[in-house]
């Protein structure tokens, strides 16, 4: 089922977009989806959610122009729709001063909710660098996960990805938001 057409991003820019990738489940739903496109009861399953769950779910990342049907087909006089992204990558805005993450959100709780006795590489370390040095690290990062989008197989278990290159904020900063 080629999904060979669909445009590279997708900025999300609406509120309704918003609370559609602000919830973990369909954070995960959005997962399955993002190599190959699947049916109500293939995303339940993956998910490990019920197919009424699931549908009620797909249904909001639809309308919030998130996913899209690519393909019916008629199985014992029902049809079924085979779900895919609406692009290749979502973009979500910059969360802006102390707004939430989602996207670090999503990924420490599918960190912590990843097998314990499975391979895992995290690592925090934290640099000085030049602004240019910033900007380069930070393009090194997104051709890196380019690179390696283009290279992931469908037949193959999930991996995950998730980096973050930021200023934190200074220590008084960091105090005076704590008040």
């Amino acid at each position: 089922m080629p999904t060979d057409d669909l445009p590279e991003t997708l900025r999300v820019s609406t509120d309704e977009q918003l609370r559609a990738v602000s919830s973990l489940t369909r954070h995960r739903i959005m997962a399955v989806l993002r190599f190959e496109p699947a049916t109500i009861t293939q995303i339940a399953e993956r998910v490990g959610l019920a197919k009424g769950s699931s549908s009620y779910h797909v249904r909001l990342l639809e309308r919030a122009g998130l996913v899209k049907v690519v393909r019916t087909r008629k199985v014992r006089g029902v049809t079924e729709r085979y779900y895919a992204m609406a692009a290749r990558s979502i973009v979500l805005p910059d969360p802006g001063e102390g707004g939430p993450d989602v996207l670090m959100r999503h990924a420490v709780a599918d960190l912590e909710a990843s097998p314990a006795d499975g391979e895992r590489q995290v690592r925090m370390a934290h640099l000085r660098l030049t602004e240019e040095q910033f900007a380069q690290l930070a393009a090194r990062l997104h051709a890196l996960a380019d690179e390696y989008r283009e290279l992931s197989d469908p037949s193959l278990p999930d991996a995950s990805l998730v980096f973050a290159l930021f200023h934190p904020a200074s220590r008084a900063q960091a105090e005076g938001s704590a008040k």
